[in-house]
């Protein structure tokens, strides 16, 4: 790759997730162990064929009805059989981990990797396999499919694993609380994809994949060698549980009328459950606007609502994209994929103690960069926008001891003893290789 051709992406090297959201209603996530690197390398040969390249999905997408994505933590790496001055060349907070990095993440308390499902806080975790099925069956077929593999290949184990589903009705993604989901994500120069009104230019590709350049220029200080590190990414794995028992009596204490209740919860994410956003639509939903992609993210704040009288500065969406209102936005961007999973709640359903919640994806050049400051100082920070006594009021660390601030002319609300909706279940650093880089580690050991 010369200097003149660096930024045109290579479609056919790029796994598909990085690029683009599968159409699936259900999948499957397998965690994976690699006691034995030669086993773990056959496994890898076999599984890699199946993984589809962005060119591969584009092409197949209206007849495939399975997607498949690899990737791997540092510790997997090595269990491959990855060399030392290889594996010293990756960033250190990707050889660290996110269990290390906990206290700094904000996962302390119930929170902390000590109380993550199975597996998940072991440096044993070494490889994540990622299907996206169009349904129940498909995603069983692979299961199974998978179950035999890991079979055939001596020295890998099955850590655990996580069902997804999408939550009723089907005609658009929402979380279990009931909010619009897959609204906002930025586009990649050169990947083809317009951005929406209000969404930004579309950002040069190495704020997301190795090898290109980014907002800063020309890309530096890759891992090595580059057959490995090109055309590949890191993920942040974030497995939230969504307290929506909690959520929905939090509403009916703090809201006298169901419209108040809406208004509420409106104000805690900065949408409307509709995907309206408050900035457009304040005083009243407006399902249509919602619904529209041409105008659903078409705002500022900096011009619209300065001081949070629409969306409150502590509010979610306004923390996890700042927009004109914080510096350097183009360095802090985030891809996100990810699904649902456990049942559907009905609204006047009682607490089944079963779990459900979702499990995502946070894809990014730059863990520290991206990932850890988002983290840190949007989600975490209780002085955000000079707040004072806050978190994210979705996925913040909340012990019942803070608040949040609803602005309102001439007085504030202030909602004290904020609980916890959310509660992280499990989290990893994945690094997300090309296609070229999947056979190359799959043929380590073969000289």
């Amino acid at each position: 790759m010369t200097l003149q051709d660096c930024s045109v992406l290579e479609f056919d090297d790029i796994q598909h997730i990085l690029l683009m959201r599968a159409p699936a209603l259900t999948g499957r996530y397998e965690f994976l162990s690699f006691h034995d690197a030669a086993g773990g390398r056959k496994w890898l040969a076999a599984i890699e064929e199946k993984v589809q390249s962005a060119a591969a999905m584009r092409a197949t997408v209206e007849k495939e009805n399975r997607w498949v994505s690899v990737a791997f933590t540092w510790n997997g790496l090595r269990a491959l059989g990855v060399d030392e001055k290889s594996l010293t060349s990756f960033p250190e907070e990707f050889k660290q981990g996110m269990v290390a990095r906990a206290e700094m993440l904000g996962d302390t308390g119930e929170n902390h990797p000590n109380h993550w499902v199975t597996g998940m806080a072991s440096p044993d975790l070494h490889a994540i396999v990622i299907l996206f099925a169009r349904d129940n069956a498909e995603r069983d077929r692979c299961r199974a499919e998978h179950g035999q593999l890991l079979a055939r290949c001596e020295g890998v184990e099955l850590l655990s694993a996580l069902d997804l589903n999408a939550t009723p009705p089907f005609d658009h993604a929402h979380d279990h609380f009931g909010y619009r989901d897959r609204l906002s994500q930025p586009a990649i120069e050169g990947s083809g994809e317009d951005p929406t009104p209000g969404s930004g230019a579309p950002l040069k590709a190495g704020e997301f994949i190795l090898g290109y350049p980014d907002e800063d220029g020309p890309p530096a200080n890759l891992p090595q060698p580059e057959i490995l590190s090109r055309n590949g990414s890191y993920m942040a794995y974030r497995h939230l549980q969504e307290h929506v028992t909690a959520f929905r009596e939090f509403l009916r204490e703090h809201g006298e009328t169901p419209e108040e209740q809406e208004l509420i919860a409106a104000k805690l994410m900065g949408r409307w459950r509709s995907g309206a956003p408050l900035a457009l639509a304040p005083d009243k939903d407006d399902p249509e606007l919602g619904a529209d992609p041409q105008r659903n993210n078409n705002f500022n704040y900096k011009q619209m609502d300065p001081l949070g009288y629409a969306v409150p500065l502590g509010s979610h969406m306004r923390r996890m994209n700042p927009r004109d209102t914080a510096a350097n936005m183009n360095r802090r961007r985030m891809i996100r994929r990810g699904a649902t999973y456990g049942p559907h709640l009905p609204e006047e359903a009682a607490d089944d103690s079963v779990e459900r919640g979702i499990a995502a994806f946070i894809i990014c050049a730059s863990l520290i960069r991206q990932f850890e400051f988002a983290q840190n100082v949007w989600v975490n920070d209780r002085n955000f926008h000079e707040l004072g006594n806050e978190r994210d009021p979705i996925i913040g660390n909340q012990d019942g001891t803070l608040e949040f601030k609803i602005p309102k002319r001439p007085i504030r609300k202030t909602i004290k003893g904020l609980p916890a909706f959310t509660r992280v279940r499990g989290g990893a650093y994945f690094f997300l290789p090309g296609l070229k880089a999947l056979r190359f580690l799959a043929s380590l050991g073969l000289d």
